[in-house]
Order: C-alpha cells, then structure tokens, then sequence
C-alpha cells in the first residue's frame, strides 16, 4: 500500500473513473454506453459545480492513476442528506483496505459538515458493496424494479443516520 495515495482531483480523473464504472458493469451486468453516459456526464456536471465547503471528490491513485474514487454530493445535504456517488475501486488494488478507507473519509467528512444522513443508490446483487455500506451502518430503506442506469434492476437506496 505504500505505492497508493488517497488524492483529491487529479488531471484525468473524470475519463477514468467513467471507465472503471463502463467496463466493470459492462462486464458484469451488460450496461452499455447510456450508463458510462450518464456516469461521466453526472460526474463532470459535480465537478463543475464543485464546493469543498459542501462536498468532498476522494481518489485512490497509484503511480498516478486513479484506482478508485467516491464522492459526497452535498449541494441538499442540509435539507435532504448527502448523495454518495461514484464509489468504485479497480480490480488492480481491491482487496487492500482502499474501500474501507474512502468510506471512512466520506462519511467523516458528512460528520464534520453535520449532516443529518448520508444516502446512496445501487442496485441488487452488488454483493461486495453491500457488505460494505452495512459495515459503515447504511441500511437498505428503499427497493424497486427501474432503470436509472439504463438496464432493468432492482434499485436499492442505502441510507446512514448520522
């Protein structure tokens, strides 16, 4: 782990995680362009509008690539919790602690800004992620058939009281 730095943004960062996110749920669940679309799209409009006083972009990089990356979108955090997005690590560094450490990052830093709640949408079968979120006291509070990502699946919202 000595050769892994948690970074804010980085030249690149957008790009890459856009296709982290493309080819892991390509090949595991056969997204297509609509979703690394909408990924990367979402993700530059966030970056865009970026306000460190409200949100948090954390990047997990080695030799000065992205591996891995989430996001706190806090612009309603005050009124209706903080979006949790774009949390992803590269099948080079998963299995290291990095998971661990960038949830640890965001929800302290949703702490600090005194949210009430963090929240996050996913999709059923995403076991790995679940354990995740249920080690950092997310709870499932919502479930049902949609297609936000562009494929038909079961949508689960997490959410954490703080």
């Amino acid at each position: 782990m000595q050769d892994i730095k948690l970074e804010n943004y980085i030249p690149g960062a957008i790009g890459r995680v856009a296709e982290m996110h493309a080819t892991y749920y390509h090949k595991n669940w056969g997204f297509g362009l609509f979703f690394e679309a909408k990924v990367a799209t979402e993700l530059a409009s966030f970056l865009n509008r970026f306000d460190q006083s409200q949100d948090i972009f954390r990047t997990v990089c080695r030799h000065n690539r992205v591996e891995g990356a989430i996001a706190i979108d806090g612009v309603k955090g005050k009124t209706h919790g903080a979006h949790l997005r774009w949390f992803i690590i590269s099948s080079d560094i998963r299995g290291q602690g990095c998971g661990n450490r960038l949830m640890h990052e965001a929800v302290t830093f949703c702490q600090k800004q005194q949210y009430q709640q963090i929240y996050l949408w996913t999709f059923k079968g995403l076991q790995t992620a679940r354990h995740l979120y249920e080690k950092f006291g997310f709870k499932l509070a919502e479930q049902r058939e949609g297609v936000q990502w562009g494929s038909k699946v079961i949508e689960q919202k997490f959410i954490l009281e703080l």
